[in-house]
């Protein structure tokens, strides 16, 4: 079986294969193992570190992830059966290229700054929501204060109305009536005379009769 491996770099390699007519409805097995050992080691699938399976309409396969500067055995089968001497292949990895390492560290140093990017905006999220929250409260509460205030200023001046009523309720019933405490002696007498005539009368009589007595004693004065 003329398998050949091509285009080898030290991550990866193209295996190329004939098809065989017996796996015209099945499948092909690609195995390969690192650092082989051809004493140690026997052809048995149990030996090899890795296994694909392909398709019976391909006859090549690449075989990726594999370490730099490493020995590798590869061997193609026919189904899932014991690989022969003839059906594998050794190869050689190269080492690194400047290029590759490059990409590699681009595609980690991606990863990490993907990876802080969605924990940053979980956390904005996270803290934007409890500001809007809290904001949200506060302006819920200002009302409900506003509205106490205004209540309790009304309380104050009804209470305050009301003691002001009490005060001059109590201020009026306390003083005396006007009418009286405003009379002078004149008025009152005045008031005594009006409803008692008969005493205005009286010393009124008494003078006339002095008077009259006065000229009887002066007439006999005269007279003697």
């Amino acid at each position: 079986m003329g398998i050949t491996i091509q285009n080898v770099t030290g991550n990866t390699a193209v295996v190329i294969w004939p098809k065989m007519a017996s796996c015209a409805d099945s499948f092909y097995s690609v195995m390969y193992h690192p650092s082989w050992n051809s004493v140690l080691s026997s052809y048995s699938r149990k030996s090899f570190h890795k296994e694909e399976r392909v398709p019976t309409s391909r006859s090549s396969f690449v075989v990726e992830n594999l370490t730099p500067l490493t020995t590798y055995i590869l061997c193609v089968t026919c189904q899932s059966a014991n690989p022969s001497r003839d059906q594998c292949r050794t190869f050689h990895t190269l080492q690194q290229d400047a290029a590759s390492a490059s990409s590699t560290k681009k595609e980690l140093a991606l990863g990490i700054w993907l990876t802080s990017s969605v924990l940053l905006l979980v956390i904005a999220a996270i803290l934007l929501y409890g500001c809007l929250h809290l904001l949200c409260r506060r302006r819920r509460e200002r009302p409900q204060g506003r509205n106490g205030t205004s209540e309790e200023g009304n309380g104050g001046k009804t209470r305050t109305k009301s003691a002001a009523q009490a005060s001059r309720e109590s201020g009026a019933q306390s003083q005396p009536p006007q009418d009286a405490e405003g009379k002078d002696p004149g008025g009152i007498q005045l008031a005594t005379i009006i409803e008692n005539p008969l005493a205005c009368q009286e010393p009124m009589g008494r003078a006339s009769k002095s008077q009259e007595s006065m000229q009887t004693t002066g007439q006999f004065s005269a007279t003697d």
